[in-house]
């Protein structure tokens, strides 16, 4: 249902629900899986920029904790419905990309500040 005022919803049977938990279980221990045996998440790491394009703009060790970040939020949301978090480590990640794609905003952004800057505006 499509709802003007509020967030849309749908209804799906519960078996394929379950169904779909159960194949994000399975991708997610196999990332993980990866891991244990290369450290390095060297096959990760190199399928990254076919994922998300914007990793160019990364360091390597940037690159290598942006994947390990990410494992370890989707095994979250396989293992404790907890899906938020994959999504706040892409986004948090992609802010660092596009900073850094800019030079002059990422020159900018690494000077030093002090005191205080004033209130934060949040927005949802």
């Amino acid at each position: 249902m499509t709802h003007r005022d509020a967030v849309d919803f749908y209804l799906t049977a519960a078996d394929r629900e379950e169904e779909r938990d159960r194949t994000l279980a399975t991708a997610s221990r196999l990332f993980l899986a990866l891991l244990k045996h290369d450290p390095t998440a060297r096959p990760l790491v190199l399928a990254m920029p076919d994922v998300f394009p914007w990793v160019r703009h990364l360091s390597p060790e940037e690159l290598r904790a942006f994947t390990l970040e990410l494992v370890e939020a989707l095994s979250d949301a396989a293992e404790l419905d907890v899906d938020a978090t994959t999504h706040e480590v892409i986004v948090g990640w992609r802010a660092t990309a596009r900073i850094k794609a800019d030079p002059a905003h990422y020159a900018q952004a690494r000077k030093p500040t002090s005191g205080d800057l004033g209130p934060v505006q949040v927005t949802a």
